[in-house]
Order: structure tokens, then sequence, then C-alpha cells
């Protein structure tokens, strides 16, 4: 009987349209009930429109705003003596792409708007251009890590 290596992270296959990890993460992250499909039919219409708005790649639009709404920083509850601190932590890189990429979807369910795709796009093209309620909530979270440096000596 073989062992899998549980350590060993699964990366989902490349977007077959962009050829794009991070395309494919988005699309996983807008999956609902496991349609696949629909969330792929989504995000490549969010990118047409984005297309169309920006006259840009909208690759280069989208790695834009995941790397502006990327947070550097969060804070971490941490149980220290029957008190809990909210202890600053670096983000590593692939968790700081995946806050990006949910508040991303999270914000774009938020707006108004006729369909998801458009709404994706509009939040896509804020975050991108550093407006926005994913970039509000990046620097949120890094002024929360700010005023809570304090803290900073409870890291583990």
């Amino acid at each position: 009987m073989s062992r899998r290596n549980i350590s060993k992270k699964r990366f989902p296959k490349a977007d077959p349209i962009y050829n794009s990890y991070l395309v494919s993460l988005l699309t996983a992250r807008i999956l609902k009930s496991g349609k696949k499909n629909l969330a792929q039919k989504i995000v490549h219409e969010a990118f047409e429109i984005i297309k169309s708005r920006t006259k840009q790649e909208p690759l280069e639009i989208f790695e834009q705003a995941v790397k502006n709404s990327s947070p550097l920083v969060e804070v971490k509850a941490r149980r220290v003596g029957g008190s809990t601190y909210q202890v600053p932590i670096e983000v590593n890189g692939f968790r700081a792409t995946n806050l990006a990429l949910r508040w991303i979807i999270k914000y774009s369910r938020e707006r108004t708007g006729r369909t998801m795709a458009m709404k994706l796009a509009n939040e896509i093209i804020d975050a991108s251009n550093e407006v926005g309620s994913t970039i509000k909530k990046k620097e949120e979270t890094h002024r929360m890590a700010e005023a809570n440096k304090a803290f900073a000596h409870f890291r583990y």
C-alpha cells in the first residue's frame, strides 16, 4: 500500500484559455456547488469586459489587481495567560494571493450590478487602480497590524 505525501500542496491545472494558474485559482474561488463551467464562463466574460473597458490585456490587469490587494501582514489571535492578543504576523506569498482572490470575490459579490461577470470585472479594474473595497480591506488589515505592533513579541 503506497502512502501519499500529505504535506505536498496540490495546484490546479492552468486555465485552458489564459494558461494561467492565477486564473484557475480565481475560477476555483468563484465555484459554487461544483459548477466549474459556469465559474469559468463568469471569469472569461469578466475578462472580456475588462478588455473592452481598458483596451489592455485582461490578464495583466488581473495580475496587477491581485498584486495590489495582497496583504503583507495580518493579525492573528494569540492567547497568552488568560488574555487574547492580536499579534501581527507576516503573510507568506501563497496565503497573500489567496486572501487577495478571496477578497476580490467577496466584494464583487457585494457590489451592485446586473451580472456576476460585470461585478467581478469592475472589482478587478478598481483593485488594479488601487481603489475599491478590496484595497480598503487590505489597508484595514495593515492598519490593524500596525496598531498591534506592540504585541509582535508574542509571535510564534
